[in-house]
């Protein structure tokens, strides 16, 4: 399941976010890959554990929380520490699947990582190339989102960033422990929600078709769900 989230940070603060990054020191991004992603790695991030990249993902956590789409179709149990990532001119991140399991060695976070994300801080005029290539079984899809906008998509996937041939991709990716453990599971609950949304739209929310979903939506969830 691949969803796209306009706007989960406005233009304003993404304008600030990129002021703060601009100007801070970045490092080698391959000191946070894994050993098979390290070879095919190209490109810098913001100290993961700097006190400016925590009070940015922080920003992000919080907006997610409060982001009712972004709820619905990851239903999280666990927001990996928000990393943030630069592509420049001739930087790439080869074919790769992120690690199953994540660890924050400040706060002794360790997550399984069902989904991925990419909030995009570039706007797509502003840089060449840099495509998110996600691969599943219809082949591959490529997402380049105005600043701002968030991608969920399998951390199970194959995927890769083509290589930026003008400006600067400035992102910022995480991942995300769902309380549907199952794919399949999560994304029909998601697409329940979805209908249940449009019913009671034009329905009311009080009317008996959007009460009888709305029960079977959570007791799905209660089905699946990973306390």
């Amino acid at each position: 399941m691949l969803v796209c989230f306009p706007e989960v940070i406005a233009k304003h603060e993404v304008a600030e976010f990129r002021g703060l990054m601009d100007a801070a020191a970045w490092e080698d991004g391959r000191h946070t890959a894994g050993a098979q992603s390290a070879t095919v790695k190209n490109n810098e991030q913001l100290p993961p554990d700097s006190a400016l990249a925590r009070r940015l993902g922080e920003k992000i956590v919080s907006a997610l929380t409060g982001h009712p789409l972004f709820i619905a179709a990851a239903v999280p149990r666990h927001i990996f520490p928000p990393l943030f990532n630069r592509y420049g001119a001739g930087a790439s991140f080869g074919l790769h699947v992120d690690n199953s399991i994540r660890g924050d060695a400040l706060t002794g976070l360790r997550i399984r990582t069902d989904l991925s994300a990419t909030l995009f801080l570039s706007e797509p005029e502003d840089y060449d190339g840099g495509e998110l290539a996600i691969e599943d079984a219809f082949g591959a899809h490529e997402v380049k989102l105005p600043a701002g906008d968030l991608v969920l998509y399998p951390a199970s996937s194959l995927h890769l960033v083509r290589p930026v041939t003008r400006g600067a991709r400035v992102s910022s990716f995480f991942w995300i422990q769902s309380m549907i453990r199952e794919p399949q599971a999560r994304a029909m609950i998601f697409d329940l929600d979805q209908a249940i949304q449009g019913v009671a739209g034009k329905l009311g929310i009080d009317a008996p078709e959007t009460l009888k979903l709305s029960h079977v939506y959570h007791n799905l969830i209660r089905a699946h769900a990973e306390a």
